[in-house]
C-alpha cells in the first residue's frame, strides 16, 4: 500500500466528519482531546469530552472514534489516537481539528458556540461556492469519503 493510502487509514478531515454528521452516516464516535472549558464553550455536535490525559479503556466508548483539538497548532488529538491505537482500537485523527470545522461552516454546540463562524476569507471555500472544504459532493456521498471507511 501506498504511503498516501496508508496515511487514509489514520486520518480523516473536518469536510468529511461534517458532511457525515449532517447526512446521517456518521459510524463513529467523536472525541474532543481538548480541555473541558473548551469543550463547554463549543465543541462538535454528538462530541464526548474526554481530555488526551484522561484517556483509558474503562473512558472510551464502543465502536470506532475520531479525535479532534482545536487545530493544525495543537497535538491533543494526536497524543488521544496514539493512546487509543494503543488500547487497541479502532481510530481515527481528524485533521484540521475544531478550527477547520468551523472554518467550513459547519454547526457546533456549546455555551459560546455563536460565535464560532464561517470562514469569510475565501480561503476554506470560495466565495459563492455551495460546497464545503475540499470535497465535491460526489465524494462526501461514497463510502470511501467516510472518516472511518477503508482507505481508498
Amino acid at each position: 500500500m501506498n504511503y498516501f493510502a496508508r496515511r487514509l487509514e489514520f486520518e480523516t478531515d473536518a469536510d468529511d466528519v461534517g458532511s457525515a454528521l449532517l447526512d446521517g452516516t456518521a459510524d463513529f464516535t467523536l472525541i474532543d482531546a481538548r480541555s473541558r472549558a473548551a469543550y463547554d464553550a463549543a465543541h462538535l455536535p454528538g462530541a464526548l469530552s474526554l481530555p488526551h490525559r484522561g484517556i483509558t479503556a474503562d473512558t472510551l466508548p464502543d465502536g470506532p472514534i475520531v479525535v479532534y483539538c482545536w487545530g493544525p497548532g495543537c497535538n491533543a488529538a494526536t497524543k488521544a489516537a496514539a493512546k487509543i491505537a494503543d488500547l487497541g482500537r479502532d481510530v481515527k485523527e481528524m485533521l484540521g481539528g475544531f478550527e477547520y470545522y468551523v472554518r467550513e461552516g459547519y454547526p457546533v454546540e456549546g455555551d459560546d458556540a455563536a460565535r464560532h463562524n464561517k470562514d469569510q476569507s475565501g480561503l476554506v471555500v470560495l466565495p459563492g461556492e455551495t460546497m464545503h472544504g475540499c470535497s465535491l459532493p460526489s465524494e462526501r456521498s461514497s463510502s470511501s469519503a467516510t472518516p472511518m471507511a477503508p482507505a481508498i
